[in-house]
């Protein structure tokens, strides 16, 4: 990550500068930042999308996953975070009033599924937008951490690649973890047959 701008921005004079089709930033607390993600990293974002993208023509769900979006926190209008994969319900989009001309969400109801690939900053996926995801109600939310970069309170002692689910149950997110051959229990795709493995496989 690399801070850009030494100007405090909103949302929308973020949105107003960000660069078309150039480099990856999100917004955080008005401080402008760039996402530097390795191949290895993009790679398993890749192949994660792909496996979202087959359930969703498999099964004629009316959900699809944008390019890019930016997800808005429900209660700051100066942080904006753009998802690894995010999954969004087409028959939500009408009620998002900065969809058409952003491409921004701020309804956790128009979210189906969230997944963000840990990278270095790590505390982000852990911390800030585990907080900001479940305020916004959004329902499931992965933490792909292939490289077990996470905190040992997060992923355990030894550290070891884990995915972490988290799925909003009365308002909170409570968290189930998988390794190794454990098949990945998704409550937006239960047919889902994908193991952690086959995952941590992509980003060695």
């Amino acid at each position: 990550m690399i801070q850009t701008a030494s100007k405090l921005m909103t949302l929308d004079e973020f949105l107003d500068w960000y660069p078309d089709g150039y480099g990856r930033f999100e917004l955080y607390d008005g401080v402008v930042v760039e996402m530097q993600p390795t191949g290895t990293h993009e790679r398993v974002g890749g192949f994660l999308a792909l496996k979202q993208g087959i359930e969703i023509e498999r099964l004629g769900l009316p959900y699809f996953i944008p390019r890019q979006c930016i997800i808005k926190p429900i209660d700051s209008d100066k942080s904006g975070f753009i998802p690894d994969v995010v999954v969004l319900d087409e028959n939500a989009l009408e009620a998002e009033p900065m969809w058409k001309k952003r491409s921004v969400i701020t309804k956790g109801e128009t979210v189906r599924l969230v997944i963000e690939v840990v990278s270095t900053n790590w505390q982000d996926d852990y911390l800030i937008k585990l907080a900001e995801y479940e305020k916004l109600g959004i329902p499931e939310y992965w933490v792909v951490d292939y490289l077990g970069l996470g905190g040992r309170r997060y992923i355990g002692n030894p550290k070891q690649p884990t995915i972490s689910v988290y799925q909003l149950v009365e308002d909170e997110y409570s968290v189930s973890q998988f390794r190794g051959n454990e098949r990945i229990e998704s409550v937006t795709f239960p047919e889902l047959n994908l193991t952690a493995e086959q995952v941590f496989k992509v980003g060695k």
